[in-house]
This record gives C-alpha cells, structure tokens and sequence, in this order.
C-alpha cells in the first residue's frame, strides 16, 4: 500500500517485544520518516512494528507469491527456502526481518526479485526438456502489488542502502540489502546478500561471512 508506505511511520533504534530487542544496524534511527524511506535503508524496527497488521498466514502467502519457500521440480537440486507458520509471536516478529524461521537461497532470492520485477510470479528453468509451471496453489502476484514493490525498491537505490547502483547505465535498477545474523563456533556471524533487477536480468549475491549487504555483497554486485 503505497499511500500508507508515504505516512510518517517510526524507525526507532531498538524495539523489544516478547523476550527479544530487535535493533538497527549501528543501532541507527529515522525521525519523522515513512516506512518507505525506512525500507530503503533496510530499518529492522519498522518491520517489526508492523507485526499486528499481518495475519497468520500473510507472510507465508505473500513469500509463495514471489516463488519463495514454496518446492518446484527443475529437473535439478535446489532449494526454495522456507517460510513456516511462526512458533512464538517473537518469532513471528523476527520473520518480518527474514530471521526466526526463515531460510533462503541465492535461487530463492533471485527468483524473489524476477517475480517482482516481470510483474507475475516466475518459476527459473535451466533444463530445456523440464517444463515447469507455478504451483496451484501459489496466491497470484497482483500487478499493483508489483508495481508497489518496484517504487520501493527503486528507492533503496535512490535513496537507500543500493545507492552504490545509482549509476548503473540503461534501464533504472531496483534492489534490496540484506545482513542476517547466525551463530557458528559460539559466535555471532553475519549473512551478507543483495539482490537486483535491471531490464529482464534478476541478480542475488550471497556472502556467507560478510560485514553487511551493502558493504560487502553490494561491491560484488555492482
């Protein structure tokens, strides 16, 4: 929704709900913004306060709809992802931010941002001799939500955490920054990703070990 992406919505630097505090990157803060320009800098606070607008199963169809989470027969291994039901409300929050439950791949995200940008959601085939279709049972992507979803991500380029794509020539180029945390030996470690779209091209960069998305897959990327 657009109109409501262009109100004044609160990014603060940390928010508690259940028994977790979500912060922002460096603990940053946007005063007086909107929700778009708190996407574009990929401001973690703002998702979650926006955890009672969504209902059970909102986050699960909305991800199928983009070809994530959701198992196709490529003629080949890959993995989708996963986007299951929430175990707890603070899980259901750390969703918002790709964290709690959710698991992705470079094909998932790559098929994420295809999806938004052909406007339909796309299933990737590789193999000439496999035929591949979009499950039944996938909710379809709407043009209007696509055309949303283009505007903001257009943003963080603009605007936001992709600017380093700013002066990519030809077509206007929209991404996304990622940074999700995990624990490996003990120690807090971050997933670094972005991903983008130009034309009929869709990008999805993927660090393991990197200090941001921005930082480090955005230079990969670019």
């Amino acid at each position: 929704n657009l109109a409501k992406a262009d109100k004044v919505h609160p990014c603060p630097k940390t928010v508690t709900y259940g028994h977790w505090k979500f912060h922002n990157d460096d603990d940053f803060e946007i005063k007086g913004g909107t929700f778009k320009g708190s996407f574009a800098r990929s401001c973690n606070t703002a998702f979650i306060n926006e955890r009672t607008a969504l209902g059970s199963d909102d986050l699960v169809d909305a991800a199928a709809t983009l070809g994530m989470g959701v198992d196709h027969d490529l003629g080949f291994p890959a993995y989708f992802g996963q986007v299951p039901p929430p175990k707890s409300d603070t899980e259901a929050a750390a969703d918002l931010i790709g964290q709690g439950g959710i698991l992705a791949s470079p094909i998932a995200m790559a098929t994420v941002m295809a999806s938004i940008q052909s406007g339909t959601t796309v299933v990737p085939r590789l193999i000439k001799s496999v035929k591949v279709s979009v499950p039944e049972d996938a909710p379809p992507l709407e043009a209007g939500e696509a055309a949303a979803l283009r505007q903001m991500l257009r943003g963080v380029v603009t605007s936001g955490s992709g600017s380093l794509l700013a002066d990519v020539p030809g077509p206007p180029v929209i991404a996304k920054t990622g940074t999700a945390e995990f624990e490996k030996d003990g120690k807090v470690l971050t997933h670094a990703w972005m991903i983008a779209a130009q034309g009929d091209l869709a990008v999805a960069v993927f660090v393991d070990e990197g200090q941001s998305g921005s930082g480090t897959a955005g230079p990969i990327l670019e």
